[in-house]
């Protein structure tokens, strides 16, 4: 089932509080447990949507993209598009994280800083993905 799944940048040395004016808002299917559903993703995966927001910066519009290899024998990243392959940024193990709320995930941006992120929001798509 297609998710939107909130994420908001978790206190570190810069943000003690945190940050919700940073972050993520995907549109990706989740199977029961919360975890990402790779075989959803492969029959749906125009519908899958990232938008990284950040404070002082535009928003940056991609998708969800699933690569095999990795720690786990799989990646997830967000492509940002043909035009800026090298703008692509990892998620640090989401093939085994649960995706449920107030647990954390990592991201490491184009830059190769990894960030932590706290599962703000997870809620059912009220339409059907296509």
């Amino acid at each position: 089932m297609f998710q939107r799944i909130v994420l908001h940048l978790a206190r570190n040395r810069d943000f003690p509080a945190g940050s919700a004016e940073r972050g993520y808002e995907i549109i990706a299917p989740l199977d029961a447990s919360g975890h990402l559903d790779a075989k959803a993703w492969k029959r749906h995966k125009a519908s899958t949507v990232v938008r990284r927001f950040w404070a002082g910066e535009g928003d940056r519009v991609g998708q969800l993209a699933h690569h095999v290899g990795g720690a786990s024998g799989a990646t997830w990243t967000i492509d940002y598009g043909p035009d800026a392959p090298e703008n692509e940024e990892i998620g640090y193990r989401l093939d085994s994280h649960r995706l449920v709320e107030n647990e954390y995930v990592s991201i490491r941006d184009d830059s190769g800083h990894s960030n932590t992120f706290k599962i703000a929001q997870v809620r059912p798509l009220l339409v059907a993905a296509s």
